[in-house]
């Protein structure tokens, strides 16, 4: 059995706005973030775009989106400020998308995926060559789909967060306690499990605990908002790496958790049950900038 921890946000957060990197004049575009979004499909095409933008919003300079090609055009339309690679959906996909991984610091694998065989394997191959150089991972949605069988390919890697719901969770763990424990362990201490629902918990291999965070936002729970995690984590781990602090993936697991609560309160208190995920991310810029920037007070 699993024992139940809360993570004391108070400290956390003091910790955490310290690693939030200073704007200066003396650096140059894409040191602040390069992320990647392996993602999207004809149906879901908003997925990809909020996990992009939203890492954008928080403080990434770069974003780019690796879609089929059918998904790119509405994409593209959604903001300029996007990268939008059609190319999923091609048969050389894998060789066409490699030399861009080296230039990201962190890849989201699947908002909006769909579950298109083909698509599928190509993003298993995606991912297996992102494991295969260490490249920092967020992996969501039907990026979990296809561990559900293949949970393996993430054991003993580094770097590695997992963002299932609690459905999600309980197909790639099962709901025996003892079986849960055993698979967390197996993960390695390289990955780390951030469960969300409407008190996320984190699961960290070897600890035999679970860490809970504070419940927060509102009682609307719109589609979107996990999209918008991913995209959050995707730069709060960035940022994490290179501040050589103990434990970024656990840091960033709570920065965009507390983030992505506080978005969605901030934005029922002005819309209530009409708020939808568009809503939470125009207020990325006054609640990033009260809570982890320039807070009036500590929580």
């Amino acid at each position: 059995m699993l024992k139940v921890v809360e993570i004391p946000m108070l400290g956390y957060m003091k910790l955490i706005r310290s690693l939030v990197p200073k704007l200066t004049s003396e650096k140059y575009k894409g040191q602040y973030g390069r992320i990647g979004v392996i993602g999207g499909s004809l149906k879901y095409t908003g997925a990809p775009y909020f996990a992009a933008i939203s890492s954008m919003r928080v403080g990434a300079d770069l974003a780019h989106i690796f879609c089929p090609s059918n998904a790119a055009t509405s994409i593209k339309s959604y903001s300029p400020d996007l990268i939008v690679h059609p190319v999923l959906d091609k048969e050389n996909a894998v060789e066409l998308i490699k030399p861009w991984i080296k230039r990201l610091h962190v890849i989201i694998i699947g908002p909006g995926l769909g579950r298109r065989p083909k698509i599928l394997e190509r993003a298993a191959a995606i991912m297996k060559l992102c494991l295969d150089v260490e490249k920092p991972l967020v992996i969501d949605a039907d990026g979990l789909f296809l561990l559900n069988d293949k949970l393996e390919m993430v054991c003993g890697q580094q770097n590695v967060v997992l963002t299932p719901n609690d459905i999600e969770f309980r197909r790639l763990f099962g709901e025996d306690d003892l079986a849960l424990k055993d698979k967390i362990n197996r993960l390695g201490d390289g990955v780390v499990v951030l469960r969300k629902g409407a008190v996320d918990k984190i699961y960290i291999s070897h600890t035999n605990e679970v860490y809970t965070l504070p419940e927060g936002g509102s009682g609307r729970r719109c589609g979107g908002q996990g999209d918008l995690l991913s995209g959050c984590l995707a730069t709060f781990l960035c940022w994490f790496l290179q501040s050589n602090e103990p434990d970024p993936l656990f840091l960033a697991s709570c920065a965009s958790s507390y983030l992505v609560k506080e978005l969605n309160y901030a934005a029922f208190q002005k819309l209530g049950r009409s708020l939808i995920a568009s809503d939470m991310i125009n207020e990325i810029p006054t609640v990033f900038s009260n809570q982890f920037e320039n807070p009036e007070e500590d929580l």
